[in-house]
């Protein structure tokens, strides 16, 4: 019934030191005594290894300095929203299109967290695996499923690791509708749109990532302590869309992805992504195949 309710709109509509001065030696018969410290301090500096002679007394401190480090690029403006895109939820991060030809499409209004490093995950909820995702959405991950199938995608199955009849290993990659994934974006105040793709490197192949992702659907939980409570979608764990293999992913690879940290294959490609806290929108375009 709960998924029913949440439904039921959504097909409606079908983010210089100074030199001291010596005294000159006196005549004696006792030997010359040894240079002293103002001496010392005339040498030329070719002769000693400290630091060449301040001039101004403002100048900073030779030797201590502190090291400034490099600024953070300050984050992006938001890429404008269409009228034409329906919000399909209270903080206006989830829209519904259906385009004058009839294609529809979900567009996710969500937030650069991450620009380098190793990836698990492309897409996650707010507060989940920002330190494995390059972008996050303060979203509940169980509307954009709706919103897909509302727009015609068919959830299939997330990965599979075991056989669930013997219980021994048997890897089957995740089934589901294929999800076109697209990025918009501003870049130096210019609207850009380009594949979410180019945005992730296959360390194996050198390469930008090859493959489109699939809906895979995740999984609800019914916990029995809470009978009357609605199905837990096991993708706001942070799975919602995956790049290594997760049995709980929204949108995951048709391929074999490690989860472990030594085995990961993706990674950001860095140059390519917003600064840090730059609004981007994520468009998801179910790939369905017409009716004959």
């Amino acid at each position: 019934m709960n998924r029913l309710l949440l439904l039921v709109p959504l097909l409606a509509l079908v983010g210089c030191d100074q030199v001291s001065s010596t005294t000159p030696a006196t005549r004696t018969m006792r030997a010359t005594p040894a240079p002293t410290p103002a001496r010392v301090t005339a040498r030329t500096t070719a002769e000693t290894d400290d630091p060449p002679a301040r001039t101004d007394p403002k100048d900073p401190p030779l030797r201590g300095r502190e090291v400034e480090e490099p600024k953070e690029d300050p984050p992006e403006e938001a890429p404008p929203i269409p009228e034409a895109y329906k919000p399909l939820n209270k903080g206006k991060t989830i829209y519904f299109e259906k385009a004058a030809d009839g294609t529809r499409r979900v567009h996710l209004m969500t937030e650069v967290c991450l620009r380098e490093g190793p990836l698990e995950v492309f897409l996650c909820k707010l507060n989940t695996k920002e330190h494995e995702s390059i972008v996050h959405i303060d979203a509940d991950a169980r509307e954009i499923h709706f919103a897909l199938v509302a727009a015609g995608a068919t959830p299939g199955r997330p990965a599979q690791f075991v056989d669930p009849k013997t219980g021994k290993p048997d890897y089957k990659p995740a089934t589901g509708t294929k999800i076109k994934v697209t990025v918009t974006y501003r870049e130096k105040g210019k609207v850009k749109t380009a594949p979410a793709n180019e945005w992730v490197m296959d360390k194996v192949s050198g390469k930008h990532l090859a493959h489109d992702w699939v809906f895979a659907g995740s999984r609800f939980f019914k916990d029995p302590e809470r009978p009357n409570a609605p199905d837990y979608y096991m993708a706001n764990n942070g799975e919602v869309i995956s790049l290594s293999n997760f049995p709980d992913s929204m949108m995951d690879l048709p391929i074999k992805s490690s989860k472990d940290a030594a085995d990961l294959i993706f990674e950001a490609d860095t140059p390519k992504i917003p600064p840090v806290r730059s609004p981007v929108l994520v468009t998801l375009e179910p790939v369905v195949e017409k009716k004959k």
